[in-house]
């Protein structure tokens, strides 16, 4: 074992993974730091379990079958590694094991705040609960959001962008009263102080959510089957309200640590389905913490359909809530497991048909918000790409929007080990840059390790560019007689 241990640390895993543990990590992360790289830590340890395991701790929370089937547990795609490269997985045993991952991750930040200035580390939200919750919630929230949709085509606001759909009130009130709601709509809308226009919007809609112990009378969806309304959190028990105090509580006590070490929380997308209760929650944190600086950033899959609308929301309400929007854009790691679960369940397809629409879809996102940091500045993104037609785009409008790298409000980030000849000049020139930072024991990172083997299969097909660099590079040493030449830092 100790000469298999040795030889991945000479090869795959010293390329990938930092180190073993927080003390081993800290000569590469200071020596990227020397030429301007920081860093991401995720610890990325891994149970090593069977997909008959992973398929059984999924399956022994899951709920009745009155749920919607994209958000009801299944037990062909309980096991949530299949088809995913690069992004951890976490399994649901007990609240003990929630308590032992943030304790983990409280190490990692721990281990960030020690090793570097302005560093971030990586949280997974589905290892601080259970993952059923997340699916409940996640039910919740596109169903409201769903009705909301329906009530706008109803006054003829379909096919319009998220933020332009505006309800009528009085409208609004006539067509509920309608199908059949006894609450008071109008009159809850129109006694906010915000709310004089006799309009609202999805925002508005959606704070009915923040409220919902107070106003559960107007918390109603039309149930098609049935022909009705229905009460919206009727599976939303007392028992769900306590999993997300608890998860809360648990990121109230990440954050904290994070802001004793000088050290930003970067919460890793994941799947569709576990997605909108993820991105709440992340947003609920952001309210209280972001109002300063930004110490919390969530994470925008730009693969998904729907990216655009929720950049858009989040950015909104940030500004009308007067607190600091933080973004990790990515384009997606879930792709293949996302549309043969879609397929194979029977609900539409999340993702974008084609990899020109998803290039299409981030470079919108993250100009609205590159617009957003030149007009408030209260706005921070992180530009997680490995393209290079993405990286040259986003500094060609950088430089037309007048922001420089000293605003420290636009950040890159590539992997440990991939895209050097991205990361390293842009660090020289000053821009912020970071590399995501896997650590963790050899044994236990292999799970992880496996994976990247995998996605770097693809990866490296195209990766000719990078080749050719090493390539001239590796000429210009025997040229020169540098070829065992090291670069001083």
């Amino acid at each position: 074992m100790p000469s298999f241990n040795q030889f991945m640390k000479m090869t795959f895993y010293g390329q990938f993974v930092a180190g073993e543990d927080h003390m081993a990590i800290r000569p590469l992360i200071q020596k990227n730091q020397a030429f301007g790289v920081g860093s991401v830590l995720d610890y990325s340890v891994e149970e090593d379990i069977s997909q008959e395991e992973a398929e059984q701790k999924e399956m022994e929370y899951a709920s009745e079958d009155y749920r919607e089937k994209k958000y009801k547990a299944h037990k062909q795609f309980g096991d949530r590694r299949g088809g995913v490269t690069g992004a951890r997985t976490y399994f649901y045993a007990n609240e003990a094991k929630c308590d032992q991952h943030m304790e983990t991750f409280i190490k990692c930040i721990k281990a960030s705040g020690g090793s570097s200035m302005d560093g971030f580390s990586a949280v997974k939200m589905t290892a601080l609960g259970r993952p059923q919750f997340l699916l409940q919630f996640s039910e919740v929230l596109v169903k409201w959001r769903r009705f909301f949709t329906f009530l706008a085509s109803q006054q003829g606001k379909d096919g319009m962008e998220a933020l332009e759909q505006r309800l009528e009130l009085k409208q609004l009130q006539e067509s509920l009263t309608k199908l059949g709601a006894e609450g008071d709509f109008s009159g809850w809308f129109s006694g906010r102080k915000e709310e004089c226009s006799g309009t609202i919007d999805v925002l508005d809609w959606n704070s009915l959510i923040d409220d919902r112990t107070k106003i559960s009378d107007l918390l109603v969806v039309p149930n098609v089957e049935l022909g009705k309304l229905e009460p919206l959190l009727e599976t939303f028990t007392v028992e769900e309200e306590r999993q997300m105090k608890r998860m809360l509580q648990r990121m109230d006590v990440l954050v904290k640590h994070a802001n004793e070490n000088g050290v930003r929380l970067m919460v890793d997308a994941e799947q569709t389905y576990f997605q909108p209760a993820i991105s709440r929650l992340t947003l609920e944190m952001q309210r209280i913490y972001n109002r300063e600086k930004p110490v919390i950033f969530n994470t925008y899959q730009c693969y998904l359909k729907e990216a655009f609308d929720n950049v858009t929301m989040d950015v909104e309400l940030s500004r009308r809530e007067g607190w600091h929007f933080a973004a990790k854009l990515v384009r997606g790691a879930y792709m293949y497991q996302e549309r043969e679960r879609a397929e194979e369940i029977g609900y539409e397809d999340p993702i974008n048909p084609d990899y020109e629409s998803t290039n299409r879809m981030y470079h919108r996102c993250l100009d609205y918000v590159l617009d957003e940091i030149a007009l408030s500045g209260n706005a921070n993104v992180m530009v997680a790409s490995h393209n290079e037609d993405t990286v040259k785009h986003t500094l060609r409008r950088m430089n037309e929007l007048g922001l420089v790298p000293t605003d420290n409000k636009v950040y890159f980030g590539q992997l440990l080990g991939m895209c050097d000849q991205i990361s390293f000049p842009l660090g020289q020139a000053g821009f912020p840059v970071y590399k995501y930072v896997p650590y963790g024991p050899v044994n236990e990172v292999m799970p992880y390790l496996s994976r990247r083997a995998q996605e770097n299969r693809g990866f490296m097909r195209g990766a000719q560019k990078e080749r050719d660099l090493l390539w001239q590079e590796l000429k210009r040493r025997l040229a020169s007689g540098e070829l065992l030449y090291r670069p001083a830092y």
